[in-house]
């Protein structure tokens, strides 16, 4: 399959095209900086673009079956929930106007629900990823009300970092909209997120949906 990557040098994204080009699919890899992706495989092609130059993503997306959101604005950014919330509504635009109806989203666990309340809304949840997270969750409530996309949009559990080793196991199990546990913790590997993108990819299992993911 045809698939446009939207921050595919960040840390979601960079496994998120590793596991997509090991099945096989064609992949149009959409980053500020291009550099950092090395051109291993034949159906990879990498392509730099402002997202927010709407008309520009347009003519990139175009031919492509489906589109793939892993974007981020960027933690230190000052201006960090304005230009999320901004690049999300460009980039949807663009997929829009590309005529591409599947859009996939890789958000953030700030919009699960623990005891009726978001994560985000918590007194715990951090507060140097709460500008992020707010953003992620207020995009989730418009893109809720998206009647074109066929969009579907996935929760990293809470903890999913670069300190969580167990690589690619291929095991998961799906939750909705609370967070999967298992020995007290909402976890999951990176890779295996990435194996979780992929699989809906490749299963449709959800449409105009919220899940997430955990061991």
């Amino acid at each position: 399959m045809k698939v446009a990557l939207i921050g595919a040098t960040g840390f979601v994204g960079s496994q998120v095209l590793k596991e997509l080009l090991t099945r096989g699919h064609e992949v149009t890899a959409i980053a500020r900086n291009v550099a950092k992706i090395e051109k291993t495989d034949d159906k990879l092609s990498a392509v730099g673009v402002d997202v927010m130059n709407t008309e520009a993503l347009t003519e990139v997306l175009r031919e492509n079956k489906l589109v793939i959101c892993a974007y981020n604005a960027g933690w230190d950014n000052p201006d960090l929930y304005n230009n999320y919330v901004d690049a999300y509504e460009s980039i949807q635009k663009a997929t829009r106007a590309a005529n591409i109806r599947r859009f996939f989203v890789v958000g953030n666990a700030g919009s699960l629900y623990i005891g009726g309340k978001q994560l985000v809304d918590t007194e715990n949840f951090p507060s140097k990823m709460k500008e992020g997270a707010r953003a992620s969750r207020d995009h989730f409530d418009k893109l809720r009300r998206e009647t074109y996309l066929d969009w579907v949009y996935l929760s990293p559990p809470t903890e999913m970092n670069d300190q969580i080793t167990t690589g690619r196991t291929g095991r998961y199990r799906i939750g909705r909209d609370e967070p999967v546990i298992k020995d007290g913790t909402a976890s999951v590997s990176v890779e295996d997120l990435a194996v979780v993108v992929a699989d809906e990819i490749d299963e449709r299992k959800h449409s105009r949906q919220h899940f997430t993911v955990g061991y």
